[in-house]
């Protein structure tokens, strides 16, 4: 029987000494011990990705409680300490005994059989107290506590307040913080009765489906091992799509006699939405990697109307000028807006990554902005929260190349205007072509799309 608290030991190790996305390496790990019960395989995903996420709190608290500083700590020794808390402060189902029992097992097992009692010190220290751990002075560090509260970088903390204010940052950092369920796109086709049917099909298979607020074609689905066995899965009915990313393309009013263009389409989300609604699709990325995986999703939805090529967004391509009704430009970006999906991107993101992506989009839009029609319209897009890359880069665009705006009032759920109204978004953009969604406010991830149209020039 395999430790599932070593594997998750190894994980965290892995993280610390590779660059690696932690949602890649735990797809990777939760394939390689496929043959694990369901519940094993919970518990591992659960306590890596709840260690990365509260890393930060974490180190406070170890900290707070160990003579020796987390980041002087032998790597082992810090990785578990901080699992092992994890599991002491947020899984009330494992007794904080068999957690410090756990842990100085794993540490003699590992060679650290000197420091058993040390880990174990600190963590009933720790456990003595966890009704009531000190944090940062609110009134005299007001950043720093929201900082440790939500495990979020002071920076990006800071950078939030002043963009969009202390009110609105600290319910989107209590939004990044919630279970993020998957969110399943039913494919269009599907009436209301078919998509009611297959819902109680899955349910069947354990998983507990939630319509979303926002549209009756995207469910979010909790207790959800894998999609691969659901129902309807080897058919096409339905994909894995955020209801944000759906509201945007929808927002895009495609018709069935357009021609459609998705330049930055991995994993093919957009692509395959947009070709239920348009006549052709032409997806392409940057590497053949990617583009087959969208070829793989295309061949599963059964779309043939969706060309899938390798091509570079930052080159233009004389062939395709004029050629898009609609172009789907959901650019890289620094990602601030799925944190609560990729948790560690909060700790690899920098002030100067972000200005260098603010070029690369700059570099995209100047290349891919001619395959758009006289009349056609612009889909711009990010997972993302931060002015610099969303509503000034719409600004820019505006600006510097011959777009104007598109009211998207009309074409975005009811649901979705009332909660703008929250945000005070709808004051800010006087053209009303700009959608942000805030997790926390929203249902949704994080997410920024604009609605522009070429102009006749």
């Amino acid at each position: 029987m395999e430790n599932v608290r070593e594997i998750v030991l190894d994980v965290l190790m892995e993280l610390e000494k590779e660059a690696v996305f932690s949602n890649r390496l735990m797809k990777s790990v939760l394939d390689k011990y496929d043959y694990l019960g369901g519940k094993e395989k919970a518990f591992i995903k659960r306590v890596t990705e709840g260690t990365i996420e509260r890393r930060i709190e974490l180190d406070y608290e170890l900290d707070g409680f160990s003579k020796v500083k987390v980041q002087k700590m032998k790597p082992l020794i810090r990785n578990l300490l901080r699992m092992s808390v994890y599991q002491i402060l947020y899984m009330d189902s494992i007794p904080d005994s068999a957690v410090c029992n756990e842990a100085c097992k794993l540490a003699g097992k590992r060679k650290f059989v000197n420091l058993k009692g040390f880990v174990n010190g600190v963590l009933r220290k720790i456990s003595s107290q966890k009704g009531d751990l000190p944090l940062p002075d609110k009134e005299k560090a007001p950043v720093t506590f929201l900082s440790v509260k939500y495990s979020m970088p002071e920076w990006l903390v800071e950078m939030w307040q002043k963009q969009y204010g202390t009110g609105l940052a600290d319910t989107m950092l209590q939004g990044l913080l919630q279970i993020h369920p998957v969110s399943l796109r039913f494919v269009e086709r599907l009436d209301g009765e078919e998509i009611k049917t297959l819902v109680q099909k899955i349910e069947k298979e354990g998983v507990e489906l939630l319509r979303s607020p926002y549209s009756d074609h995207v469910y979010l689905a909790k207790k959800l091992s894998g999609i691969r066995e659901l129902p309807g899965y080897e058919e096409g009915l339905f994909q894995i799509q955020d209801v944000s990313s759906y509201m945007a393309v929808k927002a895009m009013g495609i018709t069935k006699d357009q021609v459609v263009m998705d330049v930055c389409a991995a994993p093919g989300g957009k692509s395959i939405l947009a070709s239920e609604l348009a006549k052709q699709v032409i997806s392409s990325d940057l590497t053949e990697n990617k583009a087959e995986l969208i070829r793989e999703n295309v061949e599963r939805m059964g779309r043939d109307n969706v060309s899938v090529d390798v091509r570079d967004a930052r080159i233009f391509e004389p062939a395709y000028e004029n050629k898009a009704d609609v172009l789907i430009l959901d650019v890289p970006c620094s990602g601030l807006g799925i944190l609560g999906k990729k948790r560690d991107i909060k700790y690899n993101v920098t002030k100067e990554s972000m200005d260098t992506i603010c070029e690369l989009q700059k570099e995209i839009l100047k290349a891919c902005y001619r395959y758009v029609k006289p009349g056609g319209i612009l889909m711009y897009s990010t997972c993302t929260v931060r002015k610099e890359e969303n509503t000034q880069m719409v600004q820019w665009i505006l600006k510097e190349l011959p777009f104007e705006p598109v009211s998207v009032l009309l074409d975005i759920p009811e649901r979705l205007r009332e909660d703008m109204e929250k945000t005070g978004d709808l004051n800010r953009d006087p053209d009303n072509c700009c959608v942000q969604m805030f997790p926390g406010v929203m249902d949704c991830d994080g997410f920024f799309f604009a609605k522009l149209r070429r102009k006749n020039v």
